[in-house]
């Protein structure tokens, strides 16, 4: 869904590496005896002076074929990668790498750094599904870590400055040990590489997203800290337009799939304000809980009518609880006083206050409660102020003024007044035809 953006060359290289040549002329110069022979300098020398990378990295590979024992190898590998890089040939880049590495304490910790980038570069350019790859890869990463830690400042260079450039660097070792973790099904281990990018860049929606991923992974899955970490994602400023139509689906599915309430639409307020409350915080606050389907499922054991309007009136966390585990829900017999009755096209609608006892009933004057009859016309006829009873599926609820909204319903039948029938008029008396005499 999101990929980490691919290293670049690493900063520090300019900086601290030396080039291959001058680390030749340099041991030279400094009196020590080259552990090579003329020939074998001059060979690889026609191919450091190469300009067409190609032509270069073509005779690179002959001469390190020619005499893997020489002790140019540890200046002509490095030329070699770094040549395949330009090529943007990877699995030549990290052949090289491996054999720069091998030669073991003969690296200096500069030219190790260097390498160990470039395997990272190489590896996210060119990923494997092979187990052993991956692996590689991951150590690679992770060795890659220490030896940046592991660098001198240059003199030239003040701290903040220095700390500034090896950020980004740290930031990409960190990455590949996650993503290659996550692949191994590290999870542990991915969280922790993860958690170091988002220590050194804490808007990373890419590390905040398969932070999100690497907790959903662990056994048990940290559901709470994984929905925390993708709706940091969502949030994050530096999150494409394209990639919030992407990541808020996945992160109310997975909402979703975790509490599988009745009104699914209750899904999107939460959304809404996870995803506000994560923006402004990193770490998620152990106060902060979304409810799961147990929890709404034990919330609901025991519940009634009565229970539920109480709660909902009370507000607070109680109050979101109950509404998730009874929105959807079917309640029978509710009693109420009938304050309003309107016939509406298809439906009738029934304003109700609940009421419990005779004094309740009594006082009643305003309705807290909406009810929906469809398929129910007679139900019109219930009287104003007169006892009602209604099975109903709640649907929704308004705080302030409190009203809750009852779908589905039907009236009990005993409540509902027969049907007056017109009252029977007698026959008309009609007059006798009046007769003349003359008939």
């Amino acid at each position: 869904m999101m990929n980490a953006s691919k290293p670049r060359t690493p900063i520090l290289g300019a900086v601290l590496l030396l080039a291959a040549g001058t680390a030749v002329r340099a041991q030279e110069a400094g009196g020590t005896k080259p552990a090579y022979t003329l020939p074998e300098y001059n060979a690889y020398k026609s191919c450091t002076d190469m300009t067409a990378a190609a032509a270069k990295a073509k005779c690179l590979e002959d001469f390190t074929k020619s005499d893997q024992n020489s002790a140019l190898m540890i200046y002509a590998y490095p030329v070699a990668y770094q040549t395949y890089s330009e090529l943007k040939n990877y699995a030549k880049v990290i052949e090289f790498v491996d054999k720069t590495l091998a030669l073991g304490d003969k690296v200096d910790l500069g030219t190790r750094y260097e390498a160990l980038y470039q395997r990272t570069v190489a590896y996210n350019n060119l990923p494997s599904p092979d187990p052993a790859q991956v692996a590689k890869a991951h150590q690679a990463a992770l060795d890659g870590l220490a030896a940046l830690n592991e660098l001198k400042k240059p003199d030239n260079m003040d701290a903040n400055t220095f700390a500034d450039k090896k950020k980004p660097v740290a930031i990409q070792f960190n990455t590949t040990a996650g993503t290659t973790a996550m692949a191994m099904k590290d999870y542990p281990g991915a969280v922790q590489a993860f958690k170091a990018v988002l220590a050194l860049e804490s808007d990373n929606p890419v590390a905040n997203y398969n932070l999100g991923r690497a907790y959903l992974g662990m056994n048990p899955p940290q559901q709470m800290d994984a929905f925390w970490a993708i709706a940091r994602a969502v949030g994050s400023k530096k999150t494409t337009e394209q990639q919030v139509k992407q990541l808020q689906p996945y992160l109310r599915n997975l909402l979703v799939n975790y509490q599988q309430p009745n009104c699914e639409n209750l899904v999107d307020a939460e959304l809404n304000e996870l995803v506000q409350l994560a923006s402004s915080s990193p770490e998620r606050p152990a106060s902060y809980n979304i409810p799961s389907t147990t929890d709404l499922q034990n919330a609901a054991k025991g519940m009634t009518i009565a229970s539920v309007l109480s709660d909902l009136k009370a507000g607070g966390d109680k109050a979101k609880l109950t509404w998730l585990a009874a929105c959807g829900l079917e309640f029978p017999n509710v009693p109420g006083k009938a304050i309003e009755v309107t016939p509406e096209t298809g439906y009738v609608d029934l304003q109700v206050a609940f009421a419990t006892s005779d004094a309740e009933f009594e006082a009643a004057k305003t309705a807290d409660m909406d009810v929906k009859v469809v398929g129910q016309p007679e139900a019109a006829r219930v009287e104003k102020d007169s006892l009602v009873q209604f099975t109903a599926t709640l649907a929704s609820y308004d705080p302030s003024p409190f009203v809750v909204h009852w779908d589905k319903g039907s009236v009990n039948k005993e409540n509902i007044p027969a049907e007056k029938t017109p009252p029977k008029h007698p026959p008309a008396h009609h007059a006798p035809p009046h007769h003349s005499p003359s008939q």
